[in-house]
């Protein structure tokens, strides 16, 4: 279960991701880098976490299929295991960046459909989520960013090997912050999500090695 577990860096600096990743140890086998630590500290952190980890790098390309396509490559060329456009973008982007990611077999490319903090009602984004799930999937990419309550009906359209990566990870009551659409490891896993990202719960947590390692007993027990 521990390839299957994604912290999410979502921290201002360096130093604390780096202090995160050492407690967190080998509890976990992905960090997910975003906007705001890719923005403060760029391809030098990148470098130092896939010493040591998968790095799915999270910064949802939106743009001219071109420039997305050399977003993509650049992705590539830092050594990431996981990239992600946004969906929203349409076919022929997508498109361009599947061409481009083409050049890297290592790298998975991966979809956003709905953002979990979005307040759209439930059926109304299962719908649209599966909806850009299937374009995404024509077009040649990996699988997508859903919501855990979106991927068995992703599965159904795009099949058991598509990827469905699932934010909005909480338990035992844990503040819903900005998302919306949540639910915790054991339905993520009983549900059929691939991968969990799992951030302010373990990386706000005064032991995010344990609080790690909470997630996965709940992930595994849900497996058996």
């Amino acid at each position: 279960m521990r390839e299957r577990l994604m912290v999410a860096l979502d921290v201002p600096g360096q130093d604390e991701a780096l202090g995160i990743c050492q407690r967190i140890g080998n509890s976990a086998e992905w960090f997910k880098v975003g906007l705001r630590l890719f923005v403060a500290e760029g391809p030098d952190l990148i470098h130092q976490l896939t010493q040591t980890h998968q790095v799915f790098l999270d910064l949802k390309f939106h743009d001219i299929p071109n420039t997305v396509a050399d977003a993509v490559i650049s992705a590539g060329n830092l050594g990431v295991h996981m990239t992600n456009i946004h969906a929203g973008g349409g076919m022929d982007m997508m498109r361009a960046a599947a061409s481009a990611a083409s050049d890297f077999p290592e790298m998975k490319l991966i979809a956003v459909t709905v953002l979990t903090s979005s307040i759209m009602k439930p059926d109304q984004a299962c719908r649209e989520a599966v909806h850009r799930a299937a374009m995404a999937r024509d077009a040649g990419l990996d699988g997508v960013v859903c919501s855990v309550h979106e991927v068995a009906a992703i599965k159904k359209e795009c099949g058991i090997n598509f990827l469905t990566v699932t934010p909005g990870i909480r338990w035992e009551g844990q503040a819903k912050n900005d998302q919306q659409r949540i639910a915790d490891p054991g339905t993520a896993i009983r549900q059929g999500a691939d991968y969990l990202v799992v951030g302010r719960p373990i990386i706000q947590a005064s032991d995010p090695h344990a609080a790690a390692m909470e997630a996965l007993s709940m992930m595994q027990r849900a497996s058996r």
